[in-house]
């Protein structure tokens, strides 16, 4: 489809769009507050009817509160909270899974009842039924920084065609189209601004909460709001490529991705249930083989009391909400990993190796020098011109923002000599643009001042004559050297620097971060070469950073491969476990820290469980625990835990 060439006064609105939004006078409440009034309202009332049936027990009030109008009173306040783990215990058994806790929760109250625990009974359902609405509290609260990803998703674009502005969906958008970012709006697509400046809140895509100012010809993300004026954007992405989608995409699909911690604690959940079920049984019945004056109610009572205690809810569903907090926490930092098994991979890595153009520099090019011969600058950068404008490399952009009067020399008949550099005519003169083999395999003499040069070097020889060259420069990102100092910090023995870039960059780079070891004039394979060499060595554990396309294999073969999200290529992303999305090297320790914090408390919360359940259990199978230390090992452990996991949640990650 071919685009019209749009002027950007085209672009401005024509008229202002007020808020038509408006106000009753009434309050509404809306199906959310509705929503979860219902759901608590079962637990309030079991709650009330407990309370009430065990005061008068207590106080002896009324003389008629006994025989079946108790057992009414409390299977009314039973029913409520029961029924629907009783429901669930049916669903699974018909499906073939005798051993939930929903199973074990309905067999201990119900056995309770039958042996006239009835207060008892209620307790243990009640207190059940309120860890789970917390447990549920907790995962809607880990699962919120996804909802706000959702929500940054836009659903409209104002789309120029034809000369009026169209409202669309996002999703039939075409590259190349120009759209149009009204104050206060979301950017519904990646795309280069067209505008000279634009000021952006890009938290749901950088996890920074600073406005961005981003300028004419920049990249601009899609779920960026625009905070200053009317903007007109061009798109380069499709709505399905977008920033913002791609990020639900990976965040969502995180939790699909268990780590080896939660897969082991749900199968051994699995063989853990019907063991204690197993000793429940036994607990009930051999003690009359044993025991003189055996008393099957009491020992049917120990034996609910084990089962009450096996239930493994607070495991099963503790561990893998800390795992969700730990990538909820990263998604607000801008670091995105794909999965919970990755957080536990970054807590084991000991070396990282980083590429060096995209990683700690920008990969933006810069004129350092210039040094002309036989010219004065300004002509002699006219003829370098004239030959970069036909290059796309980065250096020849770099070249090409140098400042010349009146740039009209053209090149004709240019060619580009694979890996050395360009060979044309300009101003009817031979002229060649490029690195010292460019010059040695065309016979020129190049001074040996060059040969002490450590930047990127590029020379120009004009009718078989060196005449100079210019020095071009990357420069470094602004938290590089705190990157470096922070990786430290976090406990990371060695760092690494692979480059393809000349040997000498590489190493002058590497030296100016304080960086172990340095490499550079790697093609791909050699980095890949590399890495596989390191991840021989005992007990080393490897994360590689990288961008570009031709760190794709590296990425891949590392222990976790860590991509720069915003400047990085697709293929690098989604070869990646883990994207920094705000392209800051100082955001690899934070991920680290982010791992080991999580694998803390997914810890903390294995030794709670576990400690707790096997002192009760003791006490259980003495007869020294009753029915509510029972429900403490259970729903109490499981709320403790749970309150630990949304630590995370909270936790601030400071730059050191």
């Amino acid at each position: 489809m071919k685009k019209k060439k749009v002027n950007l006064r085209d672009l401005a609105p024509k008229e202002h769009q007020g808020d038509h939004s408006h106000d009753d006078g009434h309050n509404h409440s809306s199906p959310e507050e509705v929503s979860n009034l219902r759901t608590y309202l079962p637990a309030i009332f079991s709650f009330v009817m407990l309370i009430i049936g065990i005061a008068i027990d207590y106080f002896d009030a009324f003389p008629f509160f006994k025989g079946w109008v108790r057992i009414v009173w409390y299977s009314v306040a039973y029913i409520p909270v029961g029924f629907p783990v009783i429901k669930e215990g049916w669903n699974s058994i018909k499906n073939g899974d005798f051993f939930t806790e929903f199973f074990l929760m309905s067999i201990a109250t119900l056995g309770a009842f039958a042996i006239g625990e009835y207060p008892e009974g209620v307790a243990v359902m009640l207190f059940y039924a309120v860890g789970e609405l917390f447990q549920s509290a907790a995962v809607n609260r880990a699962k919120g920084n996804i909802k706000a990803l959702l929500d940054a998703r836009p659903d409209e674009a104002v789309v120029y065609r034809d000369g009026n502005f169209v409202v669309v969906n996002p999703e039939t958008v075409e590259i190349g189209e120009k759209i149009q970012v009204r104050v206060g709006e979301k950017i519904p697509l990646d795309g280069i601004l067209l505008s000279e400046k634009a000021s952006l809140n890009t938290a749901a895509i950088t996890g920074e909460s600073k406005p961005d100012t981003i300028a004419k010809d920049e990249k601009v993300f899609a779920g960026s709001i625009n905070l200053n004026g009317v903007i007109a954007v061009e798109t380069n992405k499709e709505f399905k490529d977008s920033s913002i989608a791609r990020i639900l995409d990976m965040v969502q699909n995180a939790t699909a991705r268990k780590s080896k911690t939660e897969l082991f604690i749900r199968k051994f959940a699995r063989i853990y249930t019907p063991i204690v079920v197993y000793l429940a049984i036994g607990l009930t019945f051999l003690p009359y083989f044993f025991v003189d004056d055996y008393v099957f109610r009491d020992w049917l009572y120990r034996a609910l009391i084990f089962l009450v205690i096996s239930c493994p809810c607070a495991l099963v569903i503790s561990i893998p909400l800390g795992y969700f907090g730990g990538l909820g926490a990263a998604s607000r930092n801008g670091i995105l990993f794909k999965g919970a098994s990755f957080l536990d991979a970054m807590t084991k890595v000991n070396t990282v190796v980083m590429d060096k153009t995209g990683t700690v520099t920008k990969g933006v090019f810069k004129i350092k020098e210039i040094k002309s011969i036989t010219f004065d600058e300004a002509e002699f950068m006219k003829y370098l011109m004239a030959m970069e404008e036909q290059s796309t490399h980065p250096i020849a952009k770099a070249i090409l923002e140098y400042k010349a009067d009146g740039l009209d020399y053209k090149a004709t008949d240019v060619s580009e000599v694979a890996g050395k550099g360009l060979k044309g005519t300009v101003n009817g003169k031979t002229v060649l643009v490029g690195n010292k083999a460019l010059m040695a395999s065309n016979n020129i003499e190049v001074p040996s001042e060059t040969d002490n040069v450590v930047e990127s070097i590029v020379m120009v020889a004009i009718n078989g004559k060196f005449v100079g060259y210019v020095t071009i420069a990357d420069k470094f990102k602004e938290d590089a050297h705190q990157a470096i100092k922070q990786i430290r910090e976090a406990g990371i023995s060695k760092i690494i620097m692979l480059s393809g870039d000349k040997d000498s960059i590489t190493q002058q780079v590497s030296n100016e971060l304080n960086i172990d070891w340095a490499k550079g004039g790697l093609l791909p394979e050699d980095k890949l070469n590399e890495v596989e060499e390191l991840k021989k060595q005992p007990d080393t554990k490897v994360a590689f950073v990288g961008d570009g396309i031709n760190d794709a294999p590296v990425l891949a073969a590392s222990d976790v491969g860590i991509a720069m999200g915003g400047l990085g290529s697709d293929v690098a992303i989604e070869t990646a476990d883990v994207i920094i999305q705000t392209d800051q090297p100082s955001k690899i320790a934070r991920a680290i820290k982010i791992g080991r914090s999580t694998r803390r408390i997914v810890w903390q919360n294995i030794g709670l469980a576990f400690g707790v359940k096997a002192i009760v259990l003791i006490l259980g199978a003495g007869g020294l625990a009753t029915m509510w230390e029972a429900v403490f090992a259970d729903v109490g452990v499981a709320l403790l835990a749970i309150l630990n996991a949304v630590r995370l949640q909270r936790m601030k990650w400071k730059e050191s």
